[in-house]
């Protein structure tokens, strides 16, 4: 069975090889469910008796939201990955060609959660990479639409954006919620998208929607509540952090960092350090937004 997906106008193919009930696996993908014809991202293969004939150099650890996921390179430039839930434990392995573009996937946790957990940060391991030329960037930030423009707060985890966002929601009148923690950005035809997408970390919030981005927003926790726009320099370290990119693979490295500097060109980033607080909100709200 194969299913169909667009994901912030990336068509998508995901085929199950031994399984009838694949959806079950997708939980958040409905709203992205999809059938026009076209040529897709990438094509994965779900496939449970696929192992590795063998094993390529360890290049790195993938951060993954705090998860640690082991990359193997290969000599012909393939990728091999080693998915594993925060305990440790193996839940998926994950072999893709050097684009990206066609992959297979084993789902060896004992548990259904495991395998959804596997297969779901296939997915969205292979969307970050194979959609790295179309100057799409997987961001980790909280995002807010307000009549009709989206804004993204960026920060380590724990430095406050779910909350941020939400005092936005409680306070700031025509706020609704995007994503609360990977949208896609898209730079298209001289301006910068945000779209919701399928993986939104703890929140439930899988919205198949899109906006022009009127700003990005760095948090930091601070005693007082202050706003200033970042130069290009601190504009790059905000946006480089909040990417899910590979450092040691020059091809999408260089096209990420291509990308972040279109974003800096075209829209506004700032620096907002901040308490929990309503003031914090409407201070954001006003210097963004210029309201």
């Amino acid at each position: 069975m194969e299913y169909q997906y667009k994901i912030a106008g990336h068509l998508c193919r995901i085929a199950f090889c031994d399984t009838a009930d694949g959806l079950s696996l997708l939980p958040s993908f409905p709203p992205f469910a999809n059938d026009e014809e076209g040529d897709s991202l990438f094509r994965i293969s779900v496939d449970n008796a696929f192992r590795w004939t063998s094993i390529g150099k360890e290049v790195g650890q993938f951060d993954c939201g705090g998860n640690k996921f082991g990359v193997h390179h290969m000599e012909n430039g393939s990728y091999q990955f080693e998915i594993c839930d925060e305990k440790g434990r193996l839940c998926a392995l994950l072999q893709c060609n050097p684009d990206f573009s066609d992959c297979v996937c084993a789902l060896v946790a004992e548990h259904e959660a495991g395998k959804q957990f596997g297969l779901n940060n296939a997915v969205m391991l292979v969307y970050a990479f194979a959609s790295a030329p179309y100057g799409t960037l997987l961001m980790h930030a909280s995002v807010i639409r307000n009549n009709g423009t989206g804004y993204l707060f960026l920060g380590k985890s724990g430095t406050g954006k779910s909350t941020h966002t939400r005092l936005w929601l409680r306070y700031i009148p025509g706020s609704d919620l995007m994503n609360d923690d990977n949208p896609v950005v898209r730079v298209m035809n001289g301006q910068v998208y945000v779209f919701g997408s399928p993986w939104s970390g703890k929140t439930p919030c899988y919205r198949n929607v899109a906006a022009p981005v009127g700003a990005f927003v760095q948090l930091q926790q601070c005693p007082e509540n202050t706003i200033r726009r970042e130069n290009v320099l601190e504009s790059f370290a905000s946006l480089l952090p909040s990417i899910s990119t590979m450092k040691w693979d020059e091809r999408i490295y260089k096209m990420n960092c291509d990308t972040i500097s279109d974003i800096i060109r075209l829209s506004p980033i700032y620096h907002l350090g901040c308490l929990p607080d309503e003031e914090a909100a409407r201070l954001s709200f006003h210097t963004v937004t210029g309201k």
